[in-house]
């Protein structure tokens, strides 16, 4: 256990409190979730940093940090859902793109292929994460629409994620064409 990998496991042991929070509906616990998410976020990018900088990559830290991220946005779309603050359909795309991307990279490593991430992906996550924030907070707090503002935020987030799928359906293809 290290540094990086703690502030990984950290960000899944949120997951289920976020989503014990989004259960009791009310504008202070939207805004407790927010900051929460917002804390996962960081430890998000965290981690990477530590893991990088002080040579901490590890197996484990390879397997948790993209199921603790996948973990955070899935659970967090999928309870805003039936909440009204995110329609289904993009909670499903998104979704979606993130299985159909997980699946087409586990099928590219059996074939010694390599997909690189690129900034379509790291554009789709950071949409996704300033879209999540408002879209929790969801109430109108001094003046300041928090839904519209999530709204506007995940037409972007889908909008990379599409972006960012079909280019690793295109990556994919291209490597194994040539």
């Amino acid at each position: 256990m290290n540094l990086a990998n703690a502030l990984t496991i950290s960000r899944i042991i949120s997951v289920p409190v976020i989503v014990l929070l989004l259960f009791h509906d009310s504008i202070n616990t939207s805004v407790i979730a927010a900051v929460l998410f917002l804390a996962a976020t960081i430890t998000d990018f965290l981690d990477g940093y530590f893991a990088r900088k002080y040579q901490m990559e590890s197996d484990l830290g390879k397997l948790l940090d993209p199921l603790a991220d996948k973990l955070l946005i899935v659970s967090v779309l999928i309870m805003l859902i039936p909440l009204g603050r995110v329609p289904a359909w993009i909670a499903v795309i998104i979704i979606g793109r993130e299985l159909a991307v997980t699946g087409l990279r586990s099928i590219a490593s059996e074939k010694h292929i390599i997909i690189q991430a690129n900034w379509l992906g790291k554009y789709k996550t950071a949409f996704e994460c300033t879209a999540i924030i408002p879209l929790l907070i969801h109430y109108p707090i001094y003046g300041i629409q928090f839904q519209l503002a999530g709204e506007y935020f995940l037409w972007i987030a889908l909008f990379f994620s599409l972006w960012s799928g079909f280019d690793y359906i295109y990556s994919y293809a291209r490597q194994t064409i040539t």
